[in-house]
């Protein structure tokens, strides 16, 4: 899943010439002079990570995953940004690639903060062929933190949900927190609750949990490790297939919500 567009701003200093005589005319100008505007922000990261979860689901089946993305903030609060990210067609069927577009707006009130956010997946050639149904999908994220804490709520706006039709309005429940440990490390804690709207699509249902450490270094670099599960609300997902055949001529199966530790690298320019 995205990251949180930083806005940095930036100061400009004004060099001083005056002679004794001329300070007070010199200092009235200064005076007169606007500050100058906070800039809008670009940022850029690329991840190499063990594999990719997602909301508690390995999307590379357990391989590991090339991601990156780019944010753009403006000051008054509005931001938009893209990501990607490899995965699996075993996992999603003719799926090599996760395309996260997202922008909306983010702000605080007080020690309060909260954002609305549009997000778009897509999935570049993706399709569950049995149905017919496209994987790509949309979704309204609202959010609020305080402190070290977050909650989020993320709907789906479009007709369709991952590749399973008739799904508007599914709903994942993300809380969590990000507290500093200090020296660089935080600790990241998350739980989440996925509800699949429509006439039997709940058999999708599921839950997941994550408790990881992050450690940001000199130079935009960051490393992070983490455990994560995700729980069905069936056993949908216990022997999960597309009836794709492996290498071996097996078709391929397996639990993608199975217990997983992922570790990660982090460049952020």
């Amino acid at each position: 899943m995205p990251s949180i567009v930083k806005q940095r701003f930036a100061l400009s200093l004004v060099s001083l010439f005056a002679l004794a005589s001329q300070a007070p005319a010199q200092a009235a100008t200064e005076d007169a002079k606007p500050a100058a505007a906070p800039a809008t922000t670009m940022t850029a990261n690329v991840t190499l990570a063990s594999q990719y979860i997602s909301r508690g689901f390995r999307q590379t089946w357990g391989k590991p995953a090339l991601q990156g993305g780019f944010d753009i903030g403006h000051p008054s609060g509005f931001s938009a940004g893209v990501w990607m990210s490899t995965v699996s067609n075993r996992f999603i069927e003719d799926g090599t690639l996760e395309v996260d577009l997202y922008g909306g707006y983010t702000g605080t009130a007080g020690p309060i903060g909260y954002s609305a956010l549009l997000y778009y997946y897509k999935y570049p050639g993706a399709e569950y062929h049995a149905t017919g149904v496209s994987y790509d999908y949309g979704e309204l994220s609202l959010g609020m933190t305080y402190k070290f804490f977050y909650a989020k709520y993320n709907s789906t706006y479009t007709k369709d949900f991952f590749g399973i039709t008739n799904a508007r309005g599914t709903g994942y429940l993300d809380v969590g927190a990000n507290v500093d440990l200090g020296s660089g490390y935080t600790l990241n804690l998350h739980a989440g609750d996925g509800r699949v709207d429509g006439a039997g699509n709940d058999v999708w249902n599921w839950r997941d949990l994550k408790v990881g450490v992050s450690k940001a270094f000199d130079g935009g670099w960051a490393v992070s490790g983490a455990y994560t599960k995700a729980y069905g609300a069936t056993n949908a997902y216990d022997a999960y297939t597309l009836g794709i055949p492996d290498s071996s001529g097996k078709v391929a199966v397996s639990n993608p919500a199975v217990g997983t530790f992922v570790v990660a690298l982090t460049k952020t320019f």
